[in-house]
C-alpha cells in the first residue's frame, strides 16, 4: 500500500509557561483490551500530579492501577501504564511546557518527506492533468 497507511498526527508543542504558572493538561487515552501502555502527550511532567479517571475533570472513578515511568534517555518524557475494564479513561497533570528535541523534528521531516515523494508518485502516474486533479470515478 502507498503512503499513508494512516494520516500523521502531531501534537501541539507547549511553550514555556510565561507566567510561570503550570498548563493544567488533561488526555482522553482509549484502553485496548484493558489496558494502555505509551507515552504521555506532553514532558516535563510534574509526577505528583498525575490522577487518572473515568471520566472527564475528575469525575467517575479514580484509577490507581497505573505505573509510571522515566525513560533514562529522556528524562523530560513520561511512560504510563494503565489498567482498568473501562473504554477509556482520562490522565490530568501538570507540566511547565514541552522540550523540543531532534525526534520531534526528524518525525516532522520524515512525514514531509513521504509526502512529497507521494505526491511526486502520484504526477507520475499521470492522474494529474494541467496543474489539477482528475475526479477519479
Amino acid at each position: 500500500m502507498s503512503y499513508p497507511d494512516s494520516i500523521d498526527r502531531f501534537s501541539e508543542k507547549l511553550n514555556k509557561s510565561l507566567t510561570g504558572n503550570p498548563y493544567v493538561i488533561e488526555e482522553r487515552i482509549p484502553l485496548v483490551a484493558g489496558s494502555y501502555n505509551g507515552e504521555l502527550r506532553h514532558d516535563n511532567i510534574n509526577n505528583s500530579t498525575i490522577r487518572v479517571f473515568t471520566g472527564s475533570r475528575f469525575t467517575g472513578t479514580e484509577i490507581t492501577n497505573w505505573t509510571l515511568s522515566v525513560p533514562s534517555a529522556t528524562p523530560w518524557r513520561r511512560s504510563i501504564k494503565i489498567f482498568s475494564g473501562v473504554p477509556e479513561v482520562y490522565v490530568t497533570y501538570e507540566t511547565p511546557g514541552d522540550t523540543v528535541e531532534a525526534d520531534d523534528i526528524n518525525a516532522v521531516q520524515a512525514s514531509i518527506t513521504a509526502t512529497q515523494t507521494e505526491m511526486e508518485r502520484y504526477k507520475a502516474s499521470g492522474r494529474i492533468d494541467g496543474g489539477s486533479f482528475e475526479r477519479e470515478v
